[in-house]
Parts: structure tokens; C-alpha cells; sequence
């Protein structure tokens, strides 16, 4: 895409223009307390160590649930976070107190408890802090691509809706709520997020709770693997009564094809939830580029790895490449660090969605995404304001940044009864 001079918006190819990041801002939590005893001596008080020892004879609390300063790891972690440190912080604490005392079976396990470990552990940052990734060129084009299959696909399934319940959504995946203002701009009346992640949930719900001049739809958020469970067994019966207009999975569907079990069961959700005529749009990684640049690779390669300063893929085998299971560990920058996924083998997937109801209607890679709707009235000028591009026109995505753009495609599906 990129080109080592300026180009005009027409141009499918621009050099980056990062802008300088902002300066950071931090918290400081400063506790006072002062223990004055009637007579007690000024200089006594703040000069000298009380000679009183502590030791309350009606504690009501164990002494280990008295606050704790933060860490200098958790100054960083909370940083710019909206819903206030300490609730956070307090929070989190206790959901590792719950987690502790959980049966072991209950936790994640292999490849999923590595998904889970790593989206639970990534900071949900303020939108400042946000500006200052090294990708944010790309986190802002992939935004724009969604925006535009949530407006050309999602929003016209929600419009031709019918009944006073008319809108709703389901976000299988919704991670932190990152989709959330794209909705709100779709017209959505009630959207329901569910994601493997449960702290990633909490945040979604806490985002949702917390948007500027309040929430304009009705929302609820749910702690579930939709891959191994029914969301008739995880989810309020009243919930599902009435299907969806659109079901959406952004960057996650691909999880699902560890086992064709996992991607049935996705697949099942989907079509049980989602009314005659609905959309199920989504976000995949690209099985050509990624199996082209496998086998590009030299064969007496010591490693399968391939990317570059921005991301990387390393597979563990090209001889076995199984429909379900082709396992490869993915890291991108600021983003994903080093995590197991999973090929989703195009031809596959589409025979079996049509197993469910489902009919393929749209299918494109995200460069050709920018090729078709960089012009039109209403998508070019959201390069700009979503900041994919200056008001010149010069892209704030590198070489490299644009080339891990291309490991992604997007799909919708009309479901057919």
C-alpha cells in the first residue's frame, strides 16, 4: 500500500504519517490518614512515630483486606482507565480470589486457556493512550473495515427489522466492547455480547455503563465459550426468545475450527439465534495468503515462520494440513503476543455454514475492501475521520502495517430457513 512520498487518497498505496505521541498521563493515589487523640501535641502528630501500637479489638475485617498500594506494573495497567483504579483494581483481586477457589476443572485448559489468559491480561487503555500504539494505523484501518461491513451489511438487516423489539444484535466475541460506538451508530435497540474472556466482559459491560452522554441501547454482556457450549445453556431463556436481526464475530470466529465439533457448535448458535433473513457477518484470517506464504518458504527451512516487524506466524508442519485442527501461533504488535490459531480452510467453511442455513453472500481480503470503497461518499471520508488517513490523504500505515492488514478477510452470510 505505502509509497515513500505523499500520495492523494485515490491512491491505493501511501507512506506512514505517524503523529507524535501525546504525552502520557498518570494517576497518582495518595492516601492520607492522620489519628489525633484529644491533647495530642502538633509537633507529637506529625514529627514523631506514634508510641500506640495498632490493635483494634473489634476488627471487623481480616487484616488482609485493608487496601494495598498499587504496583508500579498495575499504575501502568490502569492507567487512563475510565471506570476509576481502585474499583478496577479491587475488582480484579477478588476475581482471583474467586478463581483460586474454583475446582481445577473449571478452569481453561491448552490451547483455549492460552486464548483466554492472554485477551483476560490485555489492559483495556483510554483512548489517549490508545492514539500512542506503534500499530495504530492498522488498528484504525481494521476499525474502518468493520465499520464499513456493519454499515453496508448489519444495518440494513436491522432497518428492515419488524416488531417493537426490532434491532437486536448478537456479538459473539465482543472482547472488550471495541465494537460498541459502531453499533450505536447503526441504529441497534439491544445488543447482546458474549465473549470466552470474562474479564474482557466486565470491561465491555463497564465501557457500554460508561459512554459519553450515556448508553443509547439496551445492553447485556455474558461470560461464555460459544464453542463448547449452546447459548441456550449459558444464556437468560427470556434473552433468546425472540431471534436476531445480525450476529457478529469480529477476529475471533477462527477459534472455533480447533475441532469440527467447535465449529459446528458455533455455526449452531448462530442459525438457532438469527431470524430468516438475518446477517451473520465476520472477520477471518486469509487461508491463501497464509498457506501461500507457507509454502514459499524454503524447504529445508529450519523454522515455518514468516512476517515481519509488525507480525509473525510460525506453523509447526506443512505436510499434515487438516480441515479442522491446522494449528499456527500468531503475535502482532501491541496486539496478540504469540498465540495458537487456527486455519479456517475457505471452501471448508463455506460448505459447512450451508449445512446451517447459512447462503454466502460477500466475501473480500481487507486490501480489496480499501480498493472498493476508498471513494465512496460515505466510507472516504471515514478514512479521515477515523484517522486511517490526514487530511492529505497520506496513510498513517507503514509497509509492514499494510501487509499484516492483508493476513485478514471478512465475510457475510444471509441465513436461509
Amino acid at each position: 500500500m505505502p509509497q515513500n512520498r505523499r500520495s492523494s487518497l485515490e491512491t491505493t498505496s501511501r507512506p506512514p504519517s505517524r503523529s507524535q505521541p501525546g504525552g502520557n498521563t498518570s494517576i497518582n493515589v495518595k492516601m492520607e490518614s492522620a489519628n489525633a487523640d484529644v491533647g495530642t501535641d502538633t509537633n507529637n502528630l506529625f514529627g514523631k512515630r506514634s508510641t500506640t501500637p495498632y490493635a483494634p479489638k473489634n476488627r471487623r475485617t481480616p487484616a488482609h483486606s485493608v487496601l494495598t498500594p498499587l504496583s508500579p506494573a498495575e499504575m501502568e495497567r490502569y492507567r487512563n482507565y475510565p471506570g476509576g483504579v481502585g474499583t478496577m483494581l479491587l475488582r480484579k483481586r477478588k476475581r482471583e480470589r474467586e478463581m483460586q477457589r474454583r475446582p481445577k476443572r473449571e478452569r481453561k485448559v491448552g490451547d483455549v486457556g492460552l486464548v483466554v489468559e492472554h485477551y483476560n491480561a490485555r489492559p483495556d487503555v483510554g483512548v489517549s493512550q490508545r492514539q500512542e500504539s506503534p500499530i495504530i494505523g492498522l488498528k484504525s484501518f481494521n476499525n474502518w473495515v468493520k465499520s464499513v461491513l456493519i454499515t453496508r451489511f448489519a444495518h440494513p438487516a436491522l432497518v428492515e427489522s419488524t416488531g417493537m423489539l426490532r434491532g437486536r444484535v448478537l456479538d459473539m466475541g465482543c472482547g472488550k466492547g471495541g465494537d460498541l460506538t459502531k453499533w450505536s451508530k447503526a441504529k441497534v435497540r439491544e445488543y447482546v455480547g458474549v465473549d470466552i474472556a470474562a474479564i474482557s466482559v466486565d470491561q465491555a459491560r463497564l465501557r457500554h455503563a460508561q459512554t459519553r452522554s450515556g448508553p443509547r441501547f439496551a445492553a447485556s454482556f455474558f461470560p461464555l465459550d460459544c464453542y463448547a457450549n449452546r447459548l441456550r445453556d449459558g444464556l437468560p431463556p427470556g434473552l433468546l426468545v425472540r431471534p436476531f436481526d445480525v450476529v457478529s464475530m469480529q477476529f475471533c470466529m477462527h477459534y472455533a475450527f480447533e475441532s469440527e465439533e467447535k465449529a459446528r457448535c458455533m455455526l449452531d448458535n448462530v442459525s438457532a439465534h438469527l431470524r430468516s433473513g438475518g446477517r451473520f457477518i465476520g472477520t477471518i484470517p486469509n487461508a491463501t495468503q497464509l498457506l501461500g506464504h507457507l509454502d514459499a518458504l524454503p524447504k529445508d527451512a529450519s523454522e515455518l515462520t514468516f512476517g515481519n516487524s509488525v507480525y509473525k506466524i510460525r506453523f509447526e508442519t506443512r505436510e499434515q494440513r487438516p480441515l479442522f485442527g491446522f494449528r499456527y501461533w500468531f503475535y502482532l504488535q501491541d496486539a496478540v503476543d504469540d498465540v495458537p490459531e487456527y486455519v479456517v480452510q475457505w471452501d471448508n467453511f463455506v460448505k459447512l455454514a450451508a449445512e446451517y442455513g447459512l447462503k454466502l453472500v460477500y466475501k473480500e481480503e481487507f486490501h480489496q475492501i480499501f480498493e472498493e470503497h476508498h471513494e465512496h461518499d460515505e466510507f472516504g471520508p471515514l478514512l479521515q475521520r477515523m484517522r486511517v488517513v490526514d487530511a492529505n490523504g497520506e496513510s498513517h500505515m507503514d509497509e509492514d502495517q499494510w501487509e499484516a492488514a492483508s493476513v485478514y478477510m471478512s465475510a457475510n452470510f444471509l441465513i436461509i430457513y
